[in-house]
């Protein structure tokens, strides 16, 4: 098992409770972190993510809850809550998502002046745009976190569509069941 996690289902009653503490905390001004998360989750579902993005989109900035508090680094905060639920792919892609917005700033002309003010506010306290390296941009999984910061970027606005906290919790459990299995894989064949 993973982390001392005995099973898929305690992993998803986790993710819930995760997704809970989000109503009512703010990064953005127009939407709140659960809204947000919701929001990411539905845009990469429709853009045709497989479950482990659609998976990181939601996920990728439970640093702000209340439960696990690392508001400073709330990448890292994820990609450490999350890898040992949810195995390295979700992790590290939760994990880019900070890379990625540099990245695109530095890169890709207008990306910068798109952000909302709160994200070019937290764009400067994250190093601003710049060359953020090969092991980021030279990772197998890159082109899925600049597709993870899209969605991000387009989950910020009220009222808009939303995938559903069932729909997530059936996605999660899936997830974690393939993560259980290969962690158990692995240790079987290192035995």
């Amino acid at each position: 098992m993973l982390a001392g996690m005995t099973s898929p289902a305690e992993i998803v009653a986790e993710v819930t409770a995760l997704l809970d503490s989000l109503h009512g905390v703010y990064d953005e001004l127009a939407v709140d972190e659960f809204e947000h998360a919701t929001q990411a989750a539905w845009q990469a579902r429709v853009n045709g993510a497989d479950d482990g993005l659609v998976l990181a989109a939601a996920l990728h900035d439970i640093g702000h809850s209340p439960l696990i508090d690392d508001h400073a680094h709330h990448d890292r905060a994820a990609c450490a809550w999350l890898a040992p639920r949810f195995g390295d792919r979700v992790a590290w892609l939760a994990g880019a998502h900070v890379a990625a917005k540099r990245h695109l700033a530095a890169t890709e002309p207008g990306y910068a002046e798109s952000l909302s003010d709160i994200s070019v506010d937290s764009l400067e306290h994250q190093g601003g745009a710049g060359d953020v390296g090969i092991e980021w941009t030279g990772h197998r999984w890159w082109s899925d976190a600049v597709r993870l910061r899209r969605f991000d970027d387009a989950a910020k606005v009220p009222g808009a569509q939303s995938i559903s906290v069932d729909e997530l919790c059936r996605i999660a459990g899936s997830v974690a069941e393939r993560a259980v299995a290969t962690q158990e894989a692995l240790g079987a064949r290192d035995s």
